[in-house]
């Protein structure tokens, strides 16, 4: 999950599902069925469950190892998942025995197993979904420490237990998992789940507590350290993907698997290279950018300076920021000029006044005031806002030079991407008429174009006249060293079969079948 990204609760952001590799039915895959449900107008805000994002960043990243071939494992389950309006998947594993059975987001982006307990008295969530109950089983071993998850839009609170947890046809001994006893907000009380079950690694595991599919693989369970998903975009079709643990199912993707390393520890990490909108390169992302696999967020998050270009591309409307056309109108032949006379770009916005810093850091200090502080904090917030809307400026500003447009053509572009800027809730919206006529968009990755066309990188609320359609894009700004970093969710997921091999250290990626 992550940290300091903005909630982006409109946009659709919690949706996990990890697709399971198929095999015969002997092959000893362990495979878990995701399902899905019809995205409706009236149940759209069960997709704002809880986005991830806003706690991305606190937690470190690690570095993971798989080994063997893949495809040979004789060792796998599968978990059939199911499919919300594309925006949440989720399957059913059981807790306890007899087993309790829950329906769980599987969260490459976080790494505790939680679910709702008979102890949650107090939080109506609690109320309307299954909840664990230690009475109830033979397996159950207390261990009583705290613990507490903040997400993007929603947290829980408990304390942790041992059972045992059915996942497909195995059964894993001695979990550690969080018993969830204050789950406040409306973010749980709509979702569609009743827990979260994390794939990431244990480095950022709430508590240290071990991942219940390390405890798989330390059991014997499964012979390979690797797990795999299919995720189905159509959400009219019943099976919304599945989950295979100990190899990959050769029906769910076709052609060989482009492999690249994991970079960073905790997430699923790994380097990706430039991304094109209709072919053309933005150059943001020409020197390399780090990009995070996690089946946890349903869209596309990135740069808010690409995110606004892409955003223009296809016609999406956010919140016009009023502060970005003054700094265009004010200071965009300024900085024209400057980035002609080859001053360094990061630098520019602290040279005319609107930012305090001096370009080896990714954010800008703010202004300090001398008066009370309720003044102090509307100049900050003021000066923040208009350097971030300059920086932003300097980047379309350099991209659109390279192509030989006029100074005209340059800040007419720049004055209407300002009012492409994504909403402070993430959400843009685009015409469904005209997906024809937008372009696609590809992230290149181990050398290699990965395309995503309009069908496929808009989300689309109801039927007929009052349909809307939804930008699979949204804005998520990460300082270097850490970032330009870029969130590959859902709908990347969607159209790409993902390996993610632990014995290899490697994430892989196939054209899904």
């Amino acid at each position: 999950m992550g940290t300091s990204f903005r909630p982006v609760a409109a946009a659709l952001l919690l949706c996990l599902l990890l697709p399971l590799a198929f095999a015969a039915p002997n092959d000893g895959l362990v495979k878990v069925g995701i399902k899905k449900r019809k995205f409706d107008q009236n149940n759209r805000v069960a997709a704002q469950l809880g986005s991830k994002e806003g706690d991305l960043l606190n937690a470190s990243v690690r570095k993971y190892r798989f080994r063997g071939n893949l495809g040979d494992s004789e060792d796998a389950d599968i978990v059939i998942l199911k499919n919300y309006m594309d925006a949440q998947y989720f399957g059913e594993i059981g807790i306890g025995t007899p087993a309790q059975t829950f329906t769980v987001i599987f969260d490459t982006g976080s790494s505790n197993l939680w679910v709702p307990s008979s102890k949650c008295y107090f939080s109506l969530a609690c109320y309307l979904h299954p909840r664990y109950k230690s009475s109830k089983s033979s397996t159950y071993k207390e261990n009583g420490k705290s613990a507490a998850i903040q997400y993007g839009t929603g947290a829980i609170s408990g304390f942790f237990s041992e059972d045992n947890v059915k996942i497909g046809d195995i059964v894993v001994k001695d979990v550690q998992f969080i018993e969830a006893s204050k789950e406040p907000g409306i973010t749980f009380l709509v979702a569609k789940f009743d827990g979260i079950l994390g794939l990431g690694f244990q480095e950022i595991s709430v508590g240290n507590a071990v991942p219940v599919w390390y405890d798989m693989i330390e059991q014997g369970l499964i012979n390979e350290p690797v797990f795999s998903f299919w995720l189905n975009r159509n959400a009219d079709e019943e099976q919304g993907g599945e989950l295979v643990f100990g190899g990959v199912d050769p029906n769910h993707f076709v052609g060989e698997h482009t492999y690249v390393p994991v970079t960073e520890k905790g997430y699923w990490q790994f380097d990706m290279g430039d991304v094109l909108v209709g072919g053309k390169s933005t150059g943001f992302c020409s020197g390399g950018c780090a990009a995070i696999a996690d089946s946890g967020t349903s869209l596309l998050a990135g740069p808010t300076s690409i995110i606004t270009e892409v955003n223009h591309a296809i016609g999406a409307t956010g919140v016009v920021s009023q502060e970005c056309k003054l700094v265009v109108s004010q200071y965009g032949e300024t900085i024209i000029r400057m980035l002609l006379a080859k001053d360094e770009p990061l630098k520019i916005c602290s040279q005319i006044g609107l930012c305090e810093f001096d370009g080896s850091r990714g954010v800008s200090m703010g202004i300090r005031s001398v008066v009370n502080e309720s003044i102090e904090k509307a100049v900050h917030a003021t000066s923040e806002a208009m350097c971030s809307a300059c920086e932003l400026a300097v980047v379309w500003m350099q991209n659109t030079l390279k192509q030989n447009e006029t100074q005209e053509q340059i800040l007419n572009y720049a004055n209407d991407l300002c009012d492409r800027i994504p909403s402070p809730m993430g959400e843009s919206v685009v015409e469904c008429a005209g997906l024809s006529t937008m372009p696609n968009v590809s992230f290149t990755i181990g050398g290699k174009v990965f395309e995503l066309t309009p069908e496929e990188y808009v989300l689309k609320v109801g039927e007929g006249p009052a349909a809307q359609c939804i930008s699979g894009f949204t804005a998520l700004d990460v300082p270097p060293p850490r970032g330009p970093l870029w969130i590959l969710g859902d709908v990347f997921m969607g159209r790409y079969h993902t390996v993610f091999d632990y014995g290899n250290l490697r994430i892989g990626f196939a054209e899904a079948a």
